[in-house]
């Protein structure tokens, strides 16, 4: 692109300065290779976005904001540029990493062996161009003073060209992992959306991400009897989720935690849901038997354009998943569920949990794939009550998409276990579900419960409040084993 330049004119770009013929303004673009050795010296580049910072105050009374960029000569570590200026609205407001930046009269400089260049705001000037996926050659945002060229919609076709061929940012690179990869204590760069942010009690972001995948299954290794000491919410997480926002998550594919401290300032930007981003550098690790994500203090988070390549991909394996009934069913239950329950509603639609806790109606009845995560009470002996004889057992049933209660009880207890066999029969089917595999008693030992069919159905407590008093019964299901 630039190789054919004579060395006059790119003296003249080394010193900022411009062609002038008639009422056009020419400006010499420098690849980012060349810049590099043109310290001090007011360069005009033409690049790519790679990260973008958020804004703050200077050691003075300005604003400050950092971007990296890149382009073909300089594509691997990115280029800061420091922007300066008296209030934020005058700084670059960047929609998307990808997305391509004009810079006029910015100054090259290197310190401590680092190269960088500034963005000064008395002679420096920029233009904001939507990525790779844009058609259009106007800008969504330009500075004061800066002079667009005709040869301008040249390098953003250059530039537009090589994007839609190299995955910015190293997207998927070694590092990079789908929540269907993920290991405890693995560092690891997930790109994924936002559906939801809250703040702990303890003054931490909560993030909740879903990228379509489904999370690996867990052995669970928390004691059972500490099951009955817990309260009975319906939907089993430390944070009360509205039904409107349980509304907005997808019908399939794990909802992940991912915890983050303040010092993340682009956490606020996320308020409302709906941004799709790479979070670097981030570790998964086990919280009460589930999944947890966190952002360490050397991670990252990028905002990502939803015309992404990867963002694209992902939604198009989540459209064609929803719309195959195989699909939509846990990853690891393929290719099919276990064979220790069976069930008499067998022409029920298939359902995942989330699709049972978003269903428009507060009764309604389902056939879902899940696995008995803890019971209370689980030894054969308690599971019927000393006083009436009848079962009165609550499960805590998980798929890929969330967890719920649900209670067996009286008639269905007995369909359940078939009548009312001894406790060591019990005790030998409640290990069953329970994945316990080395005998009964042994609470420590890590359990991998199996996947099995299971019939549900809702009902209320309170006809006066029928939402927030909606609980779960199993019906229709017999344990065979």
């Amino acid at each position: 692109m630039e190789s054919s330049r004579s060395p006059a004119k790119k003296a003249r770009v080394l010193e900022g300065e411009t062609r002038t013929s008639g009422t056009s303004t020419e400006y010499f673009y420098l690849p980012l290779t060349d810049a590099l050795k043109m310290i001090n010296a007011k360069v005009n580049l033409f690049a790519s976005v790679s990260e973008i910072r958020e804004p703050r105050r200077s050691r003075g009374t300005d604003y400050v904001l950092t971007l990296k960029i890149r382009d073909q000569s300089y594509s691997a570590l990115g280029l800061s540029v420091n922007f300066f200026a008296e209030n934020t609205t005058k700084l670059p407001h960047v929609r998307s990493t990808g997305d391509i930046i004009g810079l006029h009269h910015v100054v090259m400089k290197i310190h401590n062996g680092e190269f960088y260049c500034v963005y000064n705001k008395r002679f420096s000037s920029f233009a904001l161009f939507e990525g790779k996926t844009a058609e259009s050659f106007s800008a969504y945002q330009t500075s004061t003073g800066y002079k667009a060229t005709d040869h301008d919609n040249e390098f953003l076709s250059q530039l537009r060209t090589w994007l839609l061929n190299y995955l910015h940012d190293a997207v998927l690179n070694e590092y990079s992992l789908e929540l269907n990869r993920i290991k405890i204590g693995h560092c690891f760069d997930l790109i994924c959306k936002v559906l939801h942010l809250c703040e702990t009690s303890n003054s931490e972001w909560v993030l909740f991400v879903w990228d379509g995948t489904d999370t690996p299954p867990i052995s669970f290794t928390m004691e059972l009897d500490n099951e009955g000491k817990t309260p009975s919410p319906l939907h089993v997480e430390e944070f009360s989720l509205s039904r409107e926002v349980l509304h907005a998550f997808p019908r399939v594919g794990t909802v992940l935690r991912v915890f983050a401290n303040k010092y993340f300032k682009e956490v606020p930007q996320l308020q409302g849901g709906g941004h799709w981003v790479k979070l670097c550098n981030m570790v998964c690790e086990l919280q009460s038997d589930m999944w947890k994500g966190v952002l360490q203090p050397s991670s990252k988070i990028h905002l990502l354009s939803d015309q992404d390549d990867t963002i694209l991909h992902r939604l198009k394996m989540y459209n064609d998943r929803i719309t195959s009934k195989p699909k939509c069913q846990p990853f690891m239950s393929f290719p099919q569920p276990s064979d220790i329950t069976d069930t008499d509603f067998r022409h029920a639609a298939f359902a995942t949990l989330m699709d049972s806790l978003t269903h428009p109606e507060v009764t309604h009845r389902c056939k879902c794939i899940v696995r008995v995560a803890a019971a209370y009470p689980w030894r054969g002996e308690d599971l019927r009550s000393p006083v009436d004889g009848h079962y009165r057992i609550r499960l805590t049933l998980e798929d890929p998409t969330t967890r719920i209660h649900a209670y067996v009880y009286r008639e269905d207890g007995e369909y359940f276990f078939g009548g009312y066999p001894t406790n060591d029969e019990l005790a030998r089917k409640m290990n069953m579900l329970l994945g316990i595999t080395d005998g009964a008693g042994q609470v420590r030992a890590a359990r991998d419960p199996p996947w099995a069919w299971c019939c549900l159905k809702s009902y209320y407590l309170d006809k006066n409040n029928p939402w927030e008093t909606r609980r779960y019964r199993i019906f229709a299901t017999k344990l065979t084993g």
